[in-house]
């Protein structure tokens, strides 16, 4: 989210200074800034992620309640879906997004990232199979994905693994992401079974507490569970005297949980709104 408001606030001091007499379409001239210096930062940060410490997932950001309503919003910022647009190149992602959520013409993408229009065309297709293939199939009601979140809430907090276990799809998987600065598997947990094992060794009172006191970056006195909208939809936020310190991210199919992205790099939850 920084780094966007970096993207943002460098566009508006470039066009703060150009000269507006020569610029014929103000819209075009502050698409083609944002994409570019988006593009550049993306390609500055990939080697960056080769080197970062586990798994790398994207940054939640709390959203107003009832934004995941907004089906135009949700389907964008989603974040299953930004950690799918993550394994985009970032030229692929450029095309993507300005095709696919501003739904520009592919001549003025092409001018935009500088390539010729069939070679756009041909990055944009490539991008579409892309995310095809790996965007995850959401639920489509989101009173029942909220349901569903509720529900793992409330047996997470009473350390109750078999309601925990019956959320679960057979070949669910939980993600996590520390950067190597909080407590989290640095490898994906795949399967019921070690999904299962790794939260029931922190479901009781006792083992919640020390694994969220080794979340928290300074010693808290209370901690507390809420369902809070992230990315457009319903997230379990954990807190340490009303900070968050992680965040549990659901992606469910059919009733059922069939991803869990867990965020506990204090790096990354900044936006994410205090309790």
């Amino acid at each position: 989210m920084a780094d966007a408001e970096d993207v943002a606030q460098e566009a508006w001091l470039r066009w703060s200074t150009v000269d507006k007499s020569a610029v014929a379409d103000p819209k075009a001239y502050l698409i083609t800034t944002v994409s570019r210096l988006s593009i550049d930062w993306l390609r500055k940060v990939s080697g960056q992620r080769k080197v970062y410490t586990g798994e790398w997932l994207p940054e939640p950001v709390s959203t107003e309640p009832g934004a995941s309503e907004r089906a135009e919003l949700a389907d964008s910022v989603e974040f299953a879906m930004l950690v799918v647009l993550e394994t985009l190149s970032p030229l692929e992602r450029a095309v993507f997004v300005l095709r696919e959520a501003f739904d520009l013409p592919f001549a003025e993408i092409a001018e935009v990232i500088g390539r010729e229009e069939a070679a756009t065309r041909q990055l944009a297709k490539r991008a579409r199979e892309h995310v095809a293939a790996r965007r995850p199939r959401f639920e489509v009601d989101r009173q029942r994905r909220r349901e569903v979140t509720e529900r793992f809430l409330a047996a997470a907090v009473q350390g109750d693994l078999g309601a925990l276990t019956e959320l679960f799809a057979s070949d669910v998987d939980l993600i996590s992401d520390s950067g190597g600065r909080a407590k989290a598997p640095l490898r994906a947990i795949q399967g019921v079974d070690k999904v299962s094992r790794f939260l029931s060794a922190i479901s009781n009172e006792e083992a919640a507490q020390a694994f969220m006191a080794s979340l928290a970056a300074a010693p808290a006195k209370e901690f507390a569970f809420d369902l809070v909208d992230v990315n457009a939809a319903p997230a379990l936020v954990v807190y340490a005297d009303g900070r968050p310190i992680n965040v549990f991210a659901f992606v469910i199919e059919n009733g059922l949980i069939k991803t869990i992205y867990l965020v506990t790099n204090p790096d990354k939850l900044g936006h994410v709104t205090n309790r």
